[in-house]
């Protein structure tokens, strides 16, 4: 009986809390990034007080969760948490929301200052730093099969894969020996040339330099397309996944091995990430946005002796023309 009662009220308070344009916008923000209040007062132009009053109310609603990271808390909405009707009461409010001018302005402004984010220590200076023990600190954190388990999802064996964020190449190298060819791509000049010495004498290995976010690949070049351990990094991900959809030609396959969402900011802080990690429900949204169809993600049983958090195996189409 009191399941009954409680029912239309928190329908009627979701729905409530749905009624106002700014908090609309906030919640469509929080969606894709996990932002700070000065993130939010910079990207919507308005004062502390009326952005904090907003996300008060989504968090007392459901809407959003938040976590401390030092002197601030970021927050986030997580869809596989909220509940089903309330899950799809935004997705229909999503929906109708496309094309809303102001989203766009919200959209340019967050990428913006994400990339101020980055470019003030963020991930490339890691890897600059990182490149010498990259294979051994992603083996100590995540054990040595992460590889392999995105392997098994990269049939046939006669593709072109492109491996994008590729770092020293140890993946390219394993990949080019199930495949007929490989494209690498890093934008880091350590990464590209520790992956030149790894696989000198590979002949059906390409390394090219370029932004995940600008692919120097051209359309449907690629059977296939990967990125393992690099959504983590990136500020803008979903621009990222639209490139990998625009590489891989119809019909063909989309794999992403990443971190699963954790709560270990020490970890995020040593990895140089941009967040902590993602839900399945996250990317499979991510690789729809892109285009792409059928997403799968599961998580990868971890290794008895890997330190980091649990990763995820993410999968997508692209769809015949």
């Amino acid at each position: 009986m009191d399941t009954q009662i409680a029912q239309p009220d928190s329908l009627l308070q979701w729905m409530a809390s749905l009624a106002d344009a700014t908090r609309l916008r906030l919640l469509r923000l929080v969606e894709r990034h996990e932002l700070g209040v000065s993130d939010l007062c910079d990207v919507l132009q308005l004062p502390q007080s009326t952005v904090s009053r907003h996300l008060k109310l989504l968090g007392d609603d459901g809407w959003t969760v938040s976590r401390r990271r030092g002197t601030t808390n970021l927050y986030r909405m997580v869809l596989d948490e909220l509940e089903p009707a309330q899950r799809q009461m935004w997705l229909l409010a999503r929906e109708q929301t496309e094309g809303w001018a102001a989203l766009g302005q919200d959209k340019l402004r967050v990428a913006e200052r994400l990339r101020q984010r980055q470019r003030n220590g963020g991930a490339k200076s890691f890897f600059d730093g990182a490149a010498g023990q990259w294979g051994e600190l992603r083996e100590a954190m995540y054990g040595p099969l992460f590889g392999s388990q995105s392997l098994l999802a990269l049939l046939p064996s006669d593709w072109t894969v492109a491996d994008l964020g590729c770092g020293t190449g140890a993946l390219a190298f394993e990949l080019s020996r199930h495949v007929g060819r490989v494209i690498g791509i890093d934008n880091t000049p350590a990464m590209l040339d520790a992956a030149r010495q790894r696989t000198v004498g590979s002949n059906n290995i390409d390394l090219r330099s370029g932004d995940l976010e600008s692919l120097p690949i051209g359309d449907d070049e690629c059977d296939a397309a990967m990125m393992v351990l690099v959504l983590t990094y990136l500020a803008e991900p979903a621009s990222a996944l639209a490139e990998m959809a625009r590489v891989i030609r119809p019909g063909g396959k989309a794999v992403i091995v990443d971190v699963m969402r954790h709560d270990r900011e020490a970890f995020r802080r040593e990895m140089g990430q941009q967040n902590m990690g993602y839900d399945p429900g996250e990317v499979c949204v991510l690789l729809e946005e892109a285009g792409l169809t059928s997403p799968s993600c599961t998580p990868i049983p971890p290794h008895p002796d890997a330190k980091g958090p649990a990763l995820l195996l993410c999968t997508a189409n692209k769809p015949d023309e």
